[in-house]
């Protein structure tokens, strides 16, 4: 391109460039790019000459050359498709009649904060310092699939619709899938209405959603399965109209949604299943309208209050270390009961081992008194009622006390009962003297023996008494030792 086909304006860019300084069109710091089509002639620049500039613009000895505009509206297409540039591109509050082309570019910088965009097409594209989008507006998908951006990408107050040409219309408005941040994704404040696509990307520190709206009803909010940060995932009052997939992420860091509002009515709307997440954070969050799916998770620390969790939940082989509050096992126990494939021994097992971990022996009794309930009401009439004898003598050997407490109330009763009236013994004369308490005592216990029983034989509704103490002392000696037992094996 020759210098004497340059307007006004772009002979100033033109100019500039060699030097790296900025060219600002705007009248006013806060103008907005929105308003770019109705900007005059004296604001415009050809896509074209931006184009020659970064291809094979002028170099001045001793300068750093860059393209560095404010408020400009740059009319065609910036075409880099494939190119290598070395100079930053910083293209502030600037407005784009067509949507830039930079699929498998090499670029050193690229900022474009503040600007209006009708897409950005940059698919494989390779940065080595940094890409800015923080506060565009784009009206149309944004293509990153691929990208590899050495630096960090800055997304913070963008707001990205979908495209309306026909082809675009079932796209993601925001592509990310499969590409390789080199240091964090700082979208705070992000507005997505549609589909964030982020899944297989690997990120190596920190992707950040704060305060981010992702509006998809009905749809996948946010599609990041797989996806590997290196340290947090935060979504701190992350609004999410639609499913959160997060299948077999990897978060060695905090998954961290603190007063989140996540909802899918009717479908999924929190999936982290087949994850390996450090902390998983769903503190002070909104009743979550939706199912929740952790299937095969593992987490060290899960934060929730049971405020938080949704009529079905899906938990199968969901791992955890610690649980956060620390609350009784009364709370934590109606978690279980929503899941959807009905009774999971392995979840109340789950339960169980986390509150061992923090030292609360009687909260774990208590979640596996819970177990032995819930799988009674999975079995026929016969078995049932029998846990239910275990359940109600010996708590089924959770709570020892209870038993000694019949043992006690049947001893009192029969003592006082064979004190008012002795049997009559068997041999008179050979006979030892009749202890009541320890007759009743040879009655309830069906292997120590003290001599009194095979002494004397009781008549009349004595014997219809000792009838009962022997029935009850066997039933409590089996259930007593098959509690002991189910103890022993759990340690």
């Amino acid at each position: 391109m020759e210098i004497t086909d340059l307007t006004p304006a772009e002979r100033r860019v033109w100019e500039a460039f060699p030097r790296g300084e900025g060219v600002d069109f705007r009248r006013h710091p806060d103008e907005r790019s929105e308003d770019g089509a109705s900007w005059g002639p004296e604001r415009a620049v050809r896509a074209e000459v931006l184009r020659a500039l970064l291809v094979s613009g002028p170099v001045e000895p001793g300068q750093v050359p860059g393209l560095k505009l404010y408020g400009a509206r740059i009319t065609g297409k910036l075409d880099l498709k494939y190119a290598v540039v070395d100079h930053p591109i910083r293209l502030r509050g600037c407005w784009f009649e067509r949507k830039p082309m930079m699929y498998g570019a090499q670029l050193r910088a690229v900022v474009l904060g503040d600007s209006t965009l009708p897409g950005l097409t940059a698919a494989t594209v390779r940065v080595e310092v940094v890409l800015r989008l923080s506060c565009c507006r784009i009206d149309g998908p944004v293509r990153l699939a691929g990208a590899k951006i050495a630096g960090g990408l800055f997304l913070q107050g963008a707001v990205i619709r979908p495209g309306t040409a026909p082809d675009e219309a079932d796209e993601p408005p925001l592509q990310l899938n499969h590409a390789d941040i080199g240091t964090d994704i700082i979208a705070n404040d992000l507005t997505v209405h549609g589909q964030l696509r982020i899944n297989g990307a690997t990120v190596a520190g920190q992707i950040s959603l704060d305060r981010a709206r992702l509006l998809n009803p009905g749809g996948i909010a946010l599609h990041g399965e797989t996806l590997s940060a290196g340290t947090d995932l935060r979504g701190h009052r992350l609004e999410a109209r639609g499913t959160v997939n997060l299948t077999g992420c990897r978060i060695p860091g905090q998954l961290m949604l603190t007063r989140a509002r996540l909802g899918n009515p009717g479908g999924v709307a929190l999936r982290v299943s087949s994850a390996t997440v450090g902390e998983f954070w769903l503190r002070k969050c909104d009743p979550i309208d939706g199912i929740v799916n952790l299937r095969r998770s593992q987490l060290d620390m899960l934060y929730a209050e049971p405020s938080v969790w949704p009529p079905v939940v899906r938990i199968d082989g969901l791992t955890y270390r610690v649980l956060h509050p620390t609350l009784p096992a009364a709370e934590r126990l109606p978690l279980l009961e929503r899941e959807e494939d009905g009774y999971l021994p392995y979840a109340y097992e789950q339960l169980a081992a986390a509150y061992r971990t923090v030292g609360d022996e009687e909260a774990a009794r208590t979640v596996q008194l819970a177990k032995l309930r819930r799988h009674r009401r999975t079995l026929p009439p016969g078995a049932r009622l029998w846990g239910l004898l275990q359940d109600a003598t010996v708590g089924y050997g959770f709570r020892p006390l209870r038993a000694a407490g019949w043992l006690f109330a049947l001893l009192l009763t029969g003592s006082v009962a064979y004190a008012l009236e002795n049997p009559r013994p068997l041999k008179r004369g050979e006979a030892p003297d009749f202890n009541p308490v320890f007759y009743t005592l040879d009655l309830m216990l069906p292997i120590i023996g003290f001599g009194q029983e095979q002494a004397f034989a009781p008549s009349g509704w004595q014997q219809w008494l000792s009838y009962l103490l022997i029935v009850t002392g066997w039933v409590l000696a089996t259930t007593t030792a098959a509690g002991v037992s189910r103890s022993l094996r759990r340690q």
